[in-house]
């Protein structure tokens, strides 16, 4: 029988946050999952860590070649090997929130228009997590409040040009929608899964969860480096040129206004 849920977990050299999110999966109910670890270290270093899993049908593989640090990449090839329907691109220092993959797929089945699902972002971790707490807090608010504008047209202004209202972890999508999009574009620097999660929402459309749908590990990083804006402004630059080469700049400077819109609307 078909798995319910494909659940990709690109993991590097975290062997114990990597226990601790396939443990999160295994615990849920109501959904028939297949966890899938890849492993993008080149000495195999999550091996040891996954073998004990294997007896409840957690698979390893290792990345056919390292990715040097590019997600994408690992993420795209998992999900090429995913049997299911839905697909969570679960990060291997995240944990799934008890009761959040059998809600996902009630939403699903309810509305096969939609090819995203997500909900609240929840921080976490041995460092004062206030700052992305207040961040995430608002993010959610922005989404239902766009999630009003119906399924594609306030989120995909919000992901291309304003704040992004996830991250990786905290969606669920269809595998038809990440294939009709070519799954994860590895050339930005940072935000590939906004990216990601802007192109299948405009694509697709989202609907949003009341509940949590991730508990977001927070710890030492780039994104909490003080040079990490140009990153982040060259990433956008790639993510807008992709917007106009597919969309045409019409489309691109009507949706930039609409964000603009909401911003003032919504201050």
């Amino acid at each position: 029988m078909a798995p319910d849920i494909s659940v990709i977990i690109p993991t590097y050299r975290r062997p114990g946050p990597l226990v601790e999110a396939i443990e999160s999966v295994l615990v849920q109910k109501g959904a028939n999952c297949e966890i899938l670890v890849i492993d993008d270290c080149p000495e195999g270093s999550a091996e040891d860590a996954v073998r004990p899993f294997a007896a409840r049908g957690v698979i390893y593989m290792r990345s056919p070649s390292p990715s040097g640090g590019r997600p994408a990449v690992v993420r795209n090839f998992g999900f090429r090997q995913a049997r299911a329907d839905i697909i969570h691109f679960l990060d291997d220092d995240d944990l799934a929130p008890e009761g959040y993959y059998a809600e996902a797929l009630e939403v699903f089945a309810r509305r096969p228009d939609i090819g995203v699902v997500f909900g609240k972002v929840e921080p976490f971790g041995d460092i004062d997590v206030a700052s992305e707490r207040d961040y995430f807090e608002t993010a959610y608010r922005r989404a239902r409040r766009y999630g009003r504008l119906g399924p594609k047209l306030g989120f995909s202004a919000a992901m291309f040009f304003q704040r992004t209202l996830l991250i990786c972890s905290a969606g669920m999508v269809r595998k038809s929608c990440v294939e009709a999009i070519g799954g994860f574009d590895p050339e930005p620097s940072l935000a590939e899964d906004v990216d990601f999660y802007a192109r299948a929402i405009r694509h697709s459309g989202a609907a949003v969860l009341d509940r949590t749908s991730i508990h977001y590990r927070i710890g030492p990083s780039l994104m909490r480096l003080p040079d990490r804006q140009p990153l982040i402004d060259s990433s956008y630059r790639a993510i807008h040129a992709r917007y106009r080469r597919e969309h045409g700049p019409v489309d691109f400077f009507a949706l930039k206004t609409f964000a603009k819109i909401l911003d003032r609307l919504h201050a």
